[in-house]
């Protein structure tokens, strides 16, 4: 049975909606972000972040296309693949190496990527607005 998840929350609980979603979509390592600009993508996955143990300042990697954070000395990744215009650009930048890593990996914007990836290994992530500070996240497994 594939999992799913339905969650309204405001900021001040988001820290917790990032536990519950690692808790309900365990061992899944690979999260793919939609929703709107402004919707909360990277401020959801910093909370992530830090819920897995994370110190690092998380920040979008817009410019880079990639960040990498420590946990102890495993790695995880952080993509925002908004700017790319082709699915060979994004094999460029070694996409393929960090997804079968076995790390974490927090993708924004995966519409370019969605038809390489594990369909079983892959946990999609919708956000969406409720009300001006409230936010709702929608996810499930394929």
């Amino acid at each position: 049975m594939k999992r799913k998840l339905e969650i309204s929350f405001s900021l001040e609980s988001i820290e917790e909606v990032a536990f519950q979603l690692l808790q309900s979509f365990e061992p899944q390592k690979i999260f793919l972000f939609t929703g709107n600009l402004g919707a909360g993508k990277t401020t959801l996955i910093s909370a992530i972040c830090k819920s897995l143990g994370c110190l690092d300042l998380i920040s979008s990697p817009t410019f880079s296309l990639i960040n990498e954070y420590k946990i102890g000395s495993e790695s995880l990744y952080h993509f925002d693949l908004y700017r790319l215009k082709s699915l060979e650009e994004t094999m460029d930048i070694g996409f393929e190496e960090y997804i079968y890593s076995g790390n974490y990996c927090f993708i924004e914007w995966p519409e370019k990527v969605t038809n390489i990836l594990p369909k079983e290994l892959v946990v999609h992530c919708e956000l969406s607005y409720l009300s001006v500070n409230v936010r709702v996240l929608k996810a499930w497994e394929e």
